[in-house]
């Protein structure tokens, strides 16, 4: 009972914090609404949970025997998430206003994830932290992948909520352009942490 009720604290923890995800979440549903946005929500949820089966059964196996390879990929999804950011702050009318006409798709959803930094730093460490080598690994990470899906809808979805309510409130310019300058911010912030641990592990 204690391992079901400290997944399920470290994943409402991790996926309700501010990241990458609920940030493209909340632009998004300020910008498109909720109903315009669910695909990319959907997902969003979908993909990381993905994601951990595919980290739990062999990509942690991978970067082990390649661990040059993990460092490239945070370093591309470092510089993928600074480019969006840059992008949020820059555009007058919200998150890719001018290259973004239509809203994200699942599709666009379940990719990001994995150029996500954050989501690597979770998968990763969630598969470390609750699961052990043996007979029950493979239970232990279906069960860890579900209560994920599970518990990123609500977590990531309110997210997806208050964007959509900013959005009768945002129609000022000036507004607007802080809450874009507010969220690159916060997407930057969210990042740090790996940035730290890249130039800790060149420096």
């Amino acid at each position: 009972m204690d391992y079901i009720f400290s997944l399920i604290l470290f994943a409402v923890v991790s996926s309700a914090t501010p990241g990458p995800n609920n940030i493209l979440v909340m632009t998004s549903g300020l910008n498109f609404g909720i109903k315009k946005s669910l695909p990319v929500l959907c997902g969003i949820c979908v993909g990381f949970s993905f994601m951990l089966l595919l980290v739990g059964f062999g990509f942690g196996q991978v970067f082990e025997l390649f661990p040059r390879l993990h460092t490239l990929i945070k370093i591309s999804g470092v510089l993928y998430l600074l480019y969006l950011a840059w992008l949020i702050s820059s555009s007058r009318d919200g998150f890719g206003a001018k290259e973004q006409s239509e809203p994200l798709t699942f599709l666009n959803g379940a990719l990001f994830q994995w150029v996500n930094a954050k989501a690597w730093v979770v998968a990763t460490g969630a598969i470390a932290a609750f699961t052990v080598s043996g007979s029950e690994f493979t239970t232990q990470t279906l069960i860890l992948a579900s209560t994920f899906l599970v518990i990123s809808f609500p977590s990531v979805g309110i997210w997806l909520y208050f964007g959509s309510w900013l959005k009768r409130y945002l129609n000022n310019d000036t507004y607007r352009k802080w809450f874009n300058l507010s969220m690159s911010g916060l997407l930057i912030l969210s990042i740090l942490p790996v940035i730290g641990e890249l130039l800790e592990q060149f420096g």
